[in-house]
């Protein structure tokens, strides 16, 4: 407990009894592990109907497309690219509802993996991410012009020729533990000025996904620092958690405003309370990335992500019989993954930025 900083209790709200269930033979406490045996979130959102989007006005399913008439950027926003974050459509449906239209450029907005979203199940909720694959790997261009056949590969040959022409794109996630809200960009200085401008989450974290293939906002037009192009990718909180269709609606909209795609007025009438004036954002360097070895990795502690480590070398987890440590003081815990298997991604380290 000494070395996490302005954390108590591990930074877990009244949902703790919700978050990590163990039996009294997990817990190891001559080796300080906390194996996560199972986790149980309640479904607090409810997943929208998104049917009446199918047709759209693109010719691609599930992609609506409003042309201003005037100059302007392209402006995307996308939704489900995993089937179980539902965040992004509850958002989506909210803007579309509410005859969200921009007041310069297009607006694109677009349901990208409905195929997996179709499957969402409340009394299963975490089965739907993917029909064959992870759609958020896919964007790498020998993948794409290659013959592989998924049907996450088949819906990124559908949406790249709109993604080639969007200007700035806003992808839609959420997690899976009850973290704080966090904006993700590769770091590139025009995606650091842009996060500036959206401000909001709290938590601007820059660096690589450190992970095998490309995510969306790693898509070659997006990276090239020889144009102006911006992705961005927002996680939202927990899954389902009630706060996260929230954040989702909040993140879209002042997206939105940075683009200066809405009116004034549409901002400010579709905005929560506690998302209107938002406090200057931290912004953070992934540095690191850590990928289980073996099947017995294990965190000392529940973290649920953000948590900020005062000194180097801290031990935060074994794996098998390896201790993993903090490389430098104040390292900020991104995204802990405390499900089982050798091969997956458990954390990235963070570095509070320059």
């Amino acid at each position: 407990m000494g070395n996490l900083h302005g954390v108590a209790s591990f930074g877990l709200d009244r949902r703790l009894d919700f978050v990590i269930i163990t039996t009294e033979a997990n817990i190891r406490p001559d080796e300080g592990v906390f194996p996560v045996t199972d986790q149980t979130y309640p479904v607090e959102l409810t997943a929208p109907d998104i049917e009446p989007y199918r047709k759209g006005n693109t010719g691609v399913e599930f992609v609506t497309t409003f042309d201003s008439g005037t100059p302007g950027p392209h402006v995307m926003i996308n939704a489900v690219t995993h089937g179980n974050e539902i965040c992004g459509a509850i958002a989506l449906d909210h803007l579309l509802r509410n005859d969200v239209r921009p007041i310069q450029g297009k607006l694109s907005l677009g349901f990208v993996n409905w195929m997996a979203y179709s499957n969402f199940d409340a009394n299963a909720a975490g089965d739907s991410r993917f029909v064959d694959e992870d759609f958020n790997r896919v964007w790498v261009e020998d993948r794409l012009d290659g013959d592989e056949d998924t049907a996450e590969l088949r819906r990124a040959r559908e949406l790249r020729p709109i993604f080639d022409t969007v200007d700035q794109l806003l992808d839609i996630h959420s997690m899976g533990t009850y973290s704080k809200a966090l904006m993700i960009c590769n770091g590139l200085d025009k995606e650091r000025r842009f996060t500036r401008a959206v401000n909001f989450p709290a938590y601007i974290m820059c660096g690589s996904g450190h992970i095998v293939g490309k995510r969306l906002i790693e898509y070659t037009p997006f990276n090239d620092t020889a144009n102006d192009k911006v992705a961005l990718l927002v996680e939202c909180g927990q899954h389902w958690a009630k706060d996260t269709g929230t954040a989702a609606l909040d993140t879209a909209l002042h997206f939105l405003r940075a683009a200066e795609a809405v009116s004034p007025d549409f901002f400010a009438e579709h905005v929560s309370d506690e998302g209107r004036a938002p406090a200057p954002a931290e912004m953070w360097d992934v540095t690191d990335g850590i990928t289980a070895k073996t099947d017995n990795f294990a965190f000392v502690e529940p973290y649920i992500g953000m948590e900020v480590i005062a000194k180097a070398d801290t031990v935060i987890a074994h794996d098998g019989g390896e201790p993993i440590t903090t490389p430098y003081d104040d390292c900020l815990l991104m995204m802990p993954n405390h499900k089982a298997g050798a091969g997956m991604r458990k954390l990235r380290l963070c570095k509070r930025a320059g």
